[in-house]
């Protein structure tokens, strides 16, 4: 069958875009957000210039305890972030979980990025002062639960060139790199179930091996992940 001259033009031109969308970087939707997997080198200065262009908001909670922690991005083409899991400590309503590494701040004097790094220390062996650049801070978080004690946690995010060897300290059972493309795929998606007083609540989570990240570092992963979208 002979096609028209207009209906000639009209194939050519969507076999032209057909063309043109087989050339695009291939992409994945992840958690609504459609991320280009071979840019995953540009998180780290993607997220420097986004932080830089806003302030990051601040919660006010009057009696919270001020804590940091540090989101630490090491490598570049292929890059991994920092997590640990903490030890399992009587009184402790974090203990066991999956975290960035961070901690309360020493003193209302302590700098909230120097508590952030301080605490990466003795959790991870990690010297941020001598092989970390900060690239800015994220928003504030802050527990949502009744049942949880009032804080306010400040998130920090820092750039590494490489991934060094990690030695878990004294409050981690173990410390260790996960690469950012597995964080962000929806297939490690999933859902974490407490029991609570109120009744039986479900919160969103990623399974990271045998374990899953939720909660508090959850939020502030999501965070990250809404920033370097496009």
């Amino acid at each position: 069958m002979r096609l028209a001259a207009g209906d000639q033009t009209a194939v050519g031109a969507e076999r032209a875009a057909e063309r043109r969308r087989a050339r695009r970087p291939r992409r994945r939707v992840l958690w609504g957000w459609r991320v280009r997997l071979p840019a995953l080198g540009d998180v780290a200065p993607g997220l420097e210039s986004v932080l830089a262009a806003r302030q990051p908001r601040r919660v006010a909670r009057p009696g919270a305890k001020r804590a940091a922690v540090a989101v630490i991005l090491g490598g570049r083409a292929d890059p991994a972030l920092v997590l640990i899991r903490r030890k399992v400590r009587s009184g402790d309503p974090w203990s066991g979980q999956m975290a960035f590494p961070g901690g309360f701040r020493a003193s209302d004097a302590e700098p909230l990025e120097i508590t952030a790094s301080r605490e990466t220390a003795e959790e991870t062996g990690l010297d941020l002062s001598a092989r970390g650049r900060l690239l800015g801070a994220l928003d504030d978080v802050s527990p949502r639960s009744p049942y949880l004690p009032p804080l306010i946690v400040a998130p920090f995010v820092f750039a590494l060139p490489d991934r060094p060897a990690l030695a878990p300290g004294e409050e981690a059972d173990e410390a260790r790199w996960v690469p950012v493309r597995e964080l962000f795929d929806p297939a490690r998606r999933t859902s974490f179930t407490l029991t609570l007083p109120s009744g039986t609540r479900h919160f969103p989570a990623i399974q990271v091996g045998d374990n899953v990240v939720w909660g508090l570092t959850e939020r502030i992963l999501s965070s990250v992940i809404s920033l370097v979208g496009p």
